[in-house]
């Protein structure tokens, strides 16, 4: 798809043109311009092969029928700069998940990078390395590819494949694109992006004047640890990542979210859960527990006894604690994977 380039290729159109063909996109969710039967037809034909709305895309659904995910090939032909960072034998490829929750809700997390710059040690996108940011229409066909299927999305998560705030101007272009009412009609209160902590993000997201949710993927309690899992801890410290969050929460009066994985014998000792307290217990910070979901290497997932225990520790303390509920593990579509 190309949807960025329908403003261009209408230019000589009626100004009307432009709501029809979003109409035709983001609410009748057609997948083929013939199929825009109000439109003339040398202008169908044109957008067909300016505009194509065809997404390469297959599914793989979970044992739980709750998690659907898609495999979307992109454009990048064999030998590009992009594939070639990814050997150049085959065209680049990302994933997106479809989330179903038992109340009603249908969660699409979506991509904004192949691949990704900053090899976390939990996560298995993180081994791909970085191969390019995505674009506009790559971002939102994630979202088209589950509505088409699904037809009834609520919610939108950026927390798929690559850093947002790395690819801030697309990720923010397609949000518009989701949350527009001639568009996709996505409200911004259900869209969350989630970040490993980039400031300058932090402080831009401040100043749109979008209610999104942010969301900060936190993961230890301390400096010292937190560079053990994330490298970009080095760049971003702790200190910093925080005192951004405390600016966001000044200006905009939302709620930031705290992701935490919990890694058997790493970061979920009751004295880790005191330690994260300590920073947590703020008014407008809420701490998400998310049970590690197994991505290659050494680390194992906490017991459920001590995802209790440490979220008890927790709530004692007075912090606004959740536990993430388990998704898509048997597809490799939980968070990490």
């Amino acid at each position: 798809m190309n949807i960025e380039n329908l403003e261009n290729i209408l230019k000589d159109e009626p100004k009307y043109r432009l709501k029809q063909i979003k109409e035709a996109i983001f609410h009748d969710l057609i997948d083929d311009w013939s199929k825009a039967s109000n439109l003339p037809l040398a202008l169908r034909n044109k957008l067909s092969k300016e505009c194509p709305l065809e997404i390469n895309g297959e599914i793989l659904k979970s044992n739980d029928k709750q998690t659907l995910k898609a495999i979307i090939t992109l454009d990048d032909p064999p030998g590009s700069e992009a594939s070639l960072r990814d050997g150049g034998a085959s065209k680049l490829q990302i994933e997106s998940v479809l989330m179903k929750h038992q109340d009603g809700r249908n969660t699409v997390c979506v991509s904004s990078q192949v691949g990704c710059p900053l090899a976390c040690k939990f996560c298995a996108t993180g081994e791909m390395g970085f191969k390019r940011n995505l674009t506009v229409s790559e971002i939102v066909e994630q979202f088209l590819f589950f509505a088409r299927y699904e037809n009834k999305i609520s919610n939108i998560v950026f927390m798929g494949m690559g850093e947002p705030f790395l690819n801030y101007e697309n990720v923010l272009a397609a949000i518009h694109i989701l949350n527009d009412e001639d568009g996709l009609n996505i409200g911004a209160r259900k869209i969350s992006i989630s970040t490993s902590g980039i400031t300058e993000g932090i402080e831009k997201l401040a100043n749109e004047k979008l209610q999104l949710n942010l969301a900060i993927s936190l993961h230890a309690p301390d400096d010292e640890l937190r560079s053990e899992l994330m490298l970009i801890n080095k760049k971003y410290p702790f200190e910093k990542v925080l005192n951004a969050v405390d600016d966001y929460i000044k200006k905009t009066s939302r709620m930031v979210m705290f992701e935490y994985l919990l890694i058997k014998g790493i970061n979920d000792s009751p004295n880790h859960a005191r330690r994260l307290a300590r920073i947590m217990k703020k008014p407008l910070h809420m701490v998400n527990l998310i049970k590690y979901n197994p991505a290659g290497g050494d680390f194992k997932p906490s017991d459920t006894k001590e995802i209790e225990r440490f979220k008890g520790i927790l709530e004692k303390e007075g912090v606004s604690v959740t536990a993430r509920h388990h998704f898509g593990g048997t597809i490799k579509a939980a968070c990490g994977q």
